[in-house]
């Protein structure tokens, strides 16, 4: 499959300039909208002794913030197109500060749903759909690369977060560390603001008819399909993308918000078992950018989607070859290779939407996806908590999240090679088709010709008039 075209209506992407900045705005806004809700798992424990909740209702607090940032993705689309990245990520940035000191006064659990699940989550939403739209925009030739740089925020956002959270609760407790993360995430608007509009030429004014309301309702409407375009469902790769890609979502973040837990369950000081998420982060933070490289090169971006599904078989055998570490040391090596799985999908996931959908359709698409995404986002967490609720073993959470993530894996790569197939048939059919066109025209041209020339030959010469001698 070839790269997606350019955005034929906008301007050229400048693959490079100002775009390395934007790159660096999206790793800030993209690393606190993923690393945040995993490295709150460090403060799931105290919050739950201190507010009498299961593991399960405190596993809500992760899946509710990652289902509103999934579930706004429409929305944050729709902002994006009218007002531009910049303002959207500055105010996502504000809402996440906010969410998280007004969480630190909370004393119910549902209060903690409201504000780091749903609040929280609207304003992660915006960081990160706004950061991916805007690199779409400055990145064509290279958008691999910077779109493994900005995923990359991600791991190292989460190499950093997570000791920093184990040591803010060491010594200021869940509430005073919750505060100090609000005024951490404020700096989402910095990061927002170098993210500048891409300049476009500037066309010449149109007359508009004011008396015309037929065409403005028609004009609307053109709009607000361009905001929720339905019409990708009709796309196979499309829905093949989407089947894999929830199926991954719905195991992809229980290993992650019950590790820590995991690990002091089998022994492991808490610091040490914090420390296994920055592990995990340092490994991911190199994977990122080392996959846009591979996914960049010529003989792996015609077929980047294959690439994608390896990713997802490997993550999820990972996770089911968990329970069998039962030792610190092989607990890091979990943590190293779940770093390399789980780098390698992120790097890829949204990489492999652009690459089906093309700049044009990537903003409605990537709002439909995570719109459908917020679901199992939603259920993953608490159903593997549940596990835990029901057996006390934490061994069945990595059974079902592996299960569940390496069936989709193999469901991608099987379903792709259906549809790179499909595909090539149809390119093999449309140009038949042209080369019998382009045949039947010569014919076409060839005869018309040969009849002129018939015609020319068949018709005779005029006589000459005649003249006073020959009278």
């Amino acid at each position: 499959m070839p790269p997606a075209p350019a955005d034929v209506l906008g301007p050229k992407p400048v693959d490079g300039g100002w775009g390395w900045m934007v790159v660096l705005g999206a790793h800030i806004s993209i690393g606190f909208a993923y690393s945040t809700p995993k490295a709150l798992s460090i403060f799931f424990k105290p919050i739950k002794e201190d507010l009498g909740a299961s593991y399960s209702e405190i596993a809500w607090i992760s899946s509710i913030m990652l289902a509103v940032m999934y579930a706004g993705g429409p929305v944050s689309s729709v902002l994006v197109r009218r007002f531009g990245s910049r303002p959207v990520v500055m105010v996502g940035g504000l809402m996440c500060g906010v969410s998280m000191v007004t969480a630190s006064f909370g004393s119910s659990i549902v209060y903690l749903y409201l504000c780091i699940g749903v609040i929280g989550g609207w304003g992660l939403c915006f960081n990160l759909n706004a950061s991916l739209t805007i690199i779409s925009k400055y990145f064509l030739a290279k958008r691999p690369l910077a779109n493994g740089l900005a995923m990359a925020g991600s791991p190292v956002f989460l190499c950093f977060l997570a000791p920093v959270n184990q040591y803010l609760l060491g010594h200021f407790g869940w509430r005073g560390s919750l505060l100090i993360l609000g005024g951490m995430m404020l700096n989402c608007c910095v990061a927002g603001a170098v993210m500048r509009p891409v300049a476009r030429h500037s066309a010449p004014p149109k007359e508009v008819d004011q008396s015309n309301n037929t065409k403005s309702k028609g004009s609307r409407l053109k709009k607000v399909k361009t905001f929720v375009d339905l019409s990708s469902f009709k796309d196979p790769g499309f829905i093949i993308y989407l089947v894999g890609n929830v199926m991954f979502i719905f195991g992809a973040y229980a290993p992650i918000v019950f590790l820590s837990a995991y690990a002091v369950s089998r022994g492991v000081e808490e610091y040490s078992a914090a420390y296994l998420l920055s592990v995990m982060g340092f490994v991911d933070m190199f994977v990122r950018p080392l996959t846009g490289l591979v996914a960049n090169s010529k003989w792996v971006r015609p077929r980047i989607q294959y690439l994608f599904s390896f990713a997802m078989v490997f993550n999820g055998t990972v996770h089911l070859l968990c329970p069998l570490m039962r030792t610190y040391p092989l607990l890091v090596a979990y943590a190293v290779f779940f770093g390399v799985g789980f780098g390698m999908v992120f790097a890829l996931i949204f990489e492999c939407l652009m690459d089906l959908m093309g700049n044009q359709r990537f903003p409605s698409a990537v709002g439909l996806v995570t719109i459908i995404e917020c679901f199992p986002m939603l259920l993953g967490p608490p159903a593997a908590g549940l596990l835990v609720d029901i057996f006390d073993d934490y061994k069945y959470l990595f059974f079902m999240c592996g299960g569940v993530i390496t069936t989709g894996g193999l469901f991608l790569f099987v379903m792709n090679v259906y549809n790179y197939n499909r595909l090539e048939k149809a390119n093999r059919g449309k140009d038949t088709a042209q080369n019998h066109n382009t045949v039947e025209n010569q014919e076409q041209a060839s005869s018309s010709e040969a009849q002129m020339e018939l015609m020319n030959t068949a018709q005779p010469e005029p006589e000459p008039e005649p003249t006073e001698e020959t009278r």
